[in-house]
């Protein structure tokens, strides 16, 4: 377990950026103490200061896990987020869309947005911009990333694609070996 590199940390941060911006801050300086990223075999884990110290007393061998994965470095350098991260994401997450129970199920099969599914979308929300996926329960399903822009979706027809899947709930489900 280490602290990310300069390169590690401007990728991660990139990334995280595309969905809740400059709250960042707020994850890290939290109001129940410090709290940070390590890497761990190519896996970011989020996890409080007095935690990362006390693990310091355990071999990287011997570590499998520690904290919250909130995703992983590929073999080319990039960043994918896990859906692990989805409960620190949803709370600061700048854009957002609601899904209509009819595709909710879909979404959570790993399939893209489609307009016919849409029920709500974040105003001035951009194209290509990093969005939680939420029920019309206000219950985070996963992320993704927009397809259109706001003001293009009102005009499209309703089999076009919203938004991207990148991650949902149901991965819990269909890649547990992965996650661990």
């Amino acid at each position: 377990m280490r602290p990310l590199t300069e390169a590690e940390t401007t990728t991660f941060f990139e990334k995280l950026a595309r969905y809740i911006g400059s709250n960042i801050r707020t994850l890290l300086e939290r109001p129940d103490g410090q709290w940070c990223f390590r890497l761990h075999k190519d896996r970011v884990f989020y996890m409080s200061e007095q935690t990362m110290r006390l693990a310091t007393n355990i071999g990287r061998e011997n570590l499998i896990s520690l904290g919250t994965c909130f995703g992983k470095f590929n073999r080319k350098g990039k960043f994918r987020l896990h859906i692990t991260a989805l409960p620190y994401l949803a709370p600061y997450a700048i854009y957002k869309i609601w899904i209509k129970a009819s595709s909710e199920q879909s979404f959570l099969y790993g399939n893209n947005v489609l307009k016919s599914g849409l029920a709500r979308m974040t105003e001035n929300t951009p194209q290509y911009q990093g969005v939680v996926v939420y029920n019309m329960s206000d219950i985070p399903l996963g992320f993704g990333a927009t397809a259109k822009s706001t003001l293009e979706c009102r005009t499209m027809d309703p089999t076009g694609i919203v938004v991207f899947h990148q991650a949902d709930i149901g991965e819990y489900l269909r890649d547990e070996d992965l996650l661990s």
